[in-house]
């Protein structure tokens, strides 16, 4: 089964950058993406907008330092790049270099609303695009009626309350994605599994948009292979693909591949045939024969 994904015309990116002060401090942007950030400063493409006033969020994950930093601003800097999405991820590289020399210079903290985390500011952007340098973040999140017995990671069956989403995929034009039904000892299992499902998606997806730059959708196989070896996942859509005035899939879910029926919804699971349940397909794939899962290659 063909799953189609829209591609728009442009996606927008949003960073913040806190500050405790004035608006008044010179900054300077050094490293790879200096060139692409002021030949798009001013444009859609890097847009800086200043607030005289606090950003205060409302779901993002900060310590004990942050929280104080946080409190101490009084006005903050909203750092924005427009593109189609076969600029990226040049284009949101270039932004996200802009708003670290701005955090670093004002001493202020850098945010970014998507992945609801705080990015370190001292750290320069990395030349190379890499999905796993903060631009992902997860929501992990326990059923209100799971009965979760003491953990025990040996137990492969002791519940199945485990949900977890992407925070991030949408900066690239993609769902989110989504594995419910999983045992709460296996967070890290189903974690690096959603990694790498999510590294498969963004590496094919850029790569389509930038060899198709007019394109407004793509279809992908609704089986992905993992190497090596045959495991591989199932996506099945999780939510109506068209929603009325909008025409888009927001989020995959991650789960077995059970029924044969019209798809509603984005899921990742076991590939077809597995006979197993979600936590036995989830042990599987963090087995020792498969070190290499989580660096899919493009």
């Amino acid at each position: 089964m063909k799953i189609v994904l829209p591609l728009p015309v442009t996606l927008t990116s949003l960073f913040i950058v806190t500050l405790t002060g004035e608006f008044d401090t010179p900054w300077h942007l050094a490293g790879p993406h200096r060139k692409a950030a002021m030949a798009a400063l001013g444009t859609p493409r890097l847009r800086l907008t200043y607030h005289p006033t606090p950003w205060r969020p409302t779901a993002v994950t900060l310590t004990y330092e942050e929280r104080r930093l946080m409190r101490r601003s009084r006005q903050h800097l909203a750092v924005s790049s427009t593109a189609p999405p076969h600029a990226s991820p040049g284009s949101v590289q270039a932004s996200r270099a802009v708003a670290r020399a701005l955090a670093h210079t004002h001493r202020g903290l850098l945010i970014d609303p998507l992945t609801h985390a705080a990015l370190p500011a001292h750290d320069p952007e990395p030349a190379a695009f890499d999905l796993t340098d903060g631009w992902l973040g997860w929501d992990i999140q326990v059923h209100d009626d799971a009965t979760c017995p003491p953990c025990n990671p040996a137990d492969t069956a002791a519940c199945d309350g485990l949900t977890i989403t992407s925070r991030g995929l949408r900066r690239f034009a993609l769902p989110e994605i989504t594995l419910d039904g999983a045992a709460c000892a296996h967070t890290l299992c189903a974690t690096n599994l959603l990694r790498t499902v999510a590294t498969h998606l963004v590496t094919g997806h850029l790569a389509f948009a930038v060899a198709h730059p007019e394109a407004r959708r793509r279809a992908i196989d609704d089986h992905l292979p993992l190497p090596p070896g045959p495991l591989g996942v199932r996506l099945t859509p999780c939510e109506p693909a068209s929603t009325p005035g909008r025409g888009s899939i927001r989020r995959l879910r991650v789960g077995p591949a059970t029924g044969t029926g019209p798809a509603a919804c984005l899921k990742v699971g076991p590939p077809s045939g597995f006979t197993g349940s979600l936590n036995d397909w989830l042990c599987a794939t963090q087995s020792p024969a498969r070190a290499t899962l989580t660096s899919i290659a493009a």
